[in-house]
């Protein structure tokens, strides 16, 4: 028999999205082929620090979205550039946790989605799924996702950007002139709804774009499109393919936070929406044009507004969507055919072989 591929899952984070990267990792635990794969469970805290964690019991309240929580652990580690039997260390003892093949972040928002993790794995020679360092930025960062968009000739919707120190510069009638109402005021680096609010007059603006900067010193202003909400799959490196569209429906005034990972009944998902073949095939061309346009490898899921006359719009990417009982990522996938474990194989493959091509790479130019 092969040897298994020893594979870390690194979760929790700093990020208001900690809550939603513990969900993800307890379904990619739960899913993962244990007859091929060695699991090392990496926990992130709020603060940062790193741990080894058991896998018989690595969370608190795990059934329970509102509670669930990190539990505690002495066994922390430290990742440093070295051989491969000693990248991951505990700092006190420097002991090593032992080699890891590839490393399945499952960190959502920033501290681990933007490209800052990509970008210390990448130092220490590791493996790793998913986008790497720009892909990981451009689509962290919705102001320079929605100009490259832009530029690729792809459809967005209106949008204007402000910075803190330019702030005061924000004028609400001259906004709603722009933009129309209602309009949505976001954080630009943070995903899951997160610090988003829909405005509709001069009170909630104040309220929200106060509430926007507490998460970013950059806040992102959306014209509100009217439209079915659609999300496509995308899998895969040089030659990705895209997954049937599927179609949420919200309960909620929008797909917030809380529709996403809280409320089970907060908003409908239809898999797959229902769509004429060839508006099918649009979207999912687009989701892989979109895909390439930003840089993307391994996976991302990419959001649409189908409106009345059938125009598509894209919202946004992300390059960790959610992994959760209740995501659309991987629900996408086995409706097209790909189940939850197969998934996380081929996620890991994909790593595997884009780790290996950039290792012929020359980085100098000894012989």
């Amino acid at each position: 028999m092969d040897k298994k591929i020893r594979v870390g899952i690194l979760f929790g984070g700093k990020s208001g999205e900690h809550e939603v990267s513990l969900q993800s990792a307890k379904n990619v635990f739960e899913a993962i082929d244990k007859d091929k794969y060695d699991v090392v469970l990496l926990g992130i805290d709020k603060q940062g620090q790193w741990s080894l964690l058991d896998t018989s019991q690595f969370l608190l309240n795990a059934e329970d979205p509102r509670k669930i929580k990190l539990r505690d652990s002495h066994d922390h580690v430290s990742l440093v550039p070295g051989n491969r039997d000693e990248r991951l260390v505990n700092p006190g003892g420097h002991k090593s946790v032992g080699p890891i093949d590839v490393i399945f972040p499952i960190l959502h928002g920033p501290f681990g989605e933007d490209g800052t993790v990509q970008g210390l794995l990448k130092l220490a020679n590791l493996p790793f799924v998913g986008a790497g360092v720009l892909g990981s930025a451009v689509g962290m960062d919705k102001d320079v996702m929605k100009r490259l968009l832009r530029d690729a000739k792809i459809p967005i919707g209106r949008f204007q950007v402000f910075h803190r120190q330019s702030g005061e510069e924000m004028n609400f009638k001259d906004i709603k002139a722009e933009l129309g109402l209602p309009f949505f005021i976001k954080p630009a680096n943070y995903g899951s709804s997160i610090g988003i609010n829909k405005v509709r007059d001069l009170d909630q603006f104040e309220r929200a774009f106060k509430e926007a900067f507490e998460f970013d010193n950059k806040i992102v202003i959306e014209e509100n499109i009217e439209g079915r909400e659609i999300e496509c799959s995308v899998l895969g490196n040089e030659e990705p393919i895209a997954s049937v569209p599927g179609e949420i429906i919200p309960r909620h005034d929008f797909y917030s936070y809380e529709a996403k990972y809280i409320d089970e009944n907060g908003a409908y998902l239809k898999i797959p929406a229902e769509l004429p073949s060839p508006l099918v095939s649009q979207i999912q061309d687009l989701a892989t044009k979109t895909y390439q346009t930003l840089c993307c490898e391994g996976m991302a899921r990419v959001d649409f507004f189908l409106k009345e006359n059938n125009e598509i719009i894209v919202n946004e990417l992300n390059t960790i969507p959610g992994f959760t009982k209740i995501s659309m990522y991987p629900m996408l996938w086995e409706v097209s055919g790909i189940s939850y474990t197969e998934l996380i194989d081929r996620l890991i493959q994909l790593a595997l072989d884009r780790f290996e091509k950039e290792s012929r790479l020359k980085t100098s130019y000894e012989s």
